[in-house]
């Protein structure tokens, strides 16, 4: 059991019991998967090849080409073509790079993660991280696959019901977050 889980299952469940008085154990909220997304900033399959490698380097796991479902004259986009690449990180290796994440990635942040009172959905907290703030030891060695990333997606998906429980569960699990007090 990876060091994480047994902290959700020892410490912050209760935490969440405690607070939030729920009658049912299966009401707990928790996260549930992490999707990790690159988007990709030229159409060429190179720049898709070194963002999937990177992907595959941090994770530990295989990585999915995303196509583009419309046309968009505008941007000069056609229908099926390689929009970026992407991640879904369950169970432990959801928990591995959280682990990562927590101890490589938040130290160097400068600007802390928003905490947004409006949401496309309950269920899930989603933010971007820049190619500067990527400074996972994976990619130390391989320079050229870190200059050409763009930006990193990263979605938390979880099983909430309120605002209030998501901040609380995402706060449990040390996220650095900024105007936390102004939650409703």
């Amino acid at each position: 059991m990876h060091f994480l889980e047994y902290y959700y299952k020892t410490v912050i469940k209760y935490d969440l019991v405690n607070k939030f008085f729920y009658k049912n154990i299966n009401e707990l909220p928790e996260i549930k998967k992490i999707i990790l997304n690159f988007g990709g900033k030229n159409a060429k399959i190179k720049n898709f090849a070194a963002t999937l490698l990177a992907l595959e380097l941090i994770t530990t796991k295989k990585g999915i080409i995303t196509k583009t479902k419309k046309p968009n004259l505008f941007l000069k986009i056609q229908k099926g073509k390689p929009a970026g690449c992407k991640v879904i990180l369950k169970k432990k290796s959801m928990y591995n790079f959280l682990t990562t994440f927590l101890i490589e990635i938040t130290p160097s942040l400068k600007n802390f993660l928003i905490f947004n009172k409006e949401f496309r959905s309950l269920n899930n907290f989603s933010f971007n991280l820049s190619g500067k703030e990527l400074t996972f030891s994976e990619l130390n060695d391989h320079y050229h696959l870190s200059k050409t990333l763009s930006y990193l997606n990263i979605t938390i998906i979880t099983n909430v019901q309120t605002k209030k429980e998501l901040f609380f569960l995402l706060k449990s699990f040390n996220l650095p977050f900024k105007n936390s007090s102004k939650l409703k």
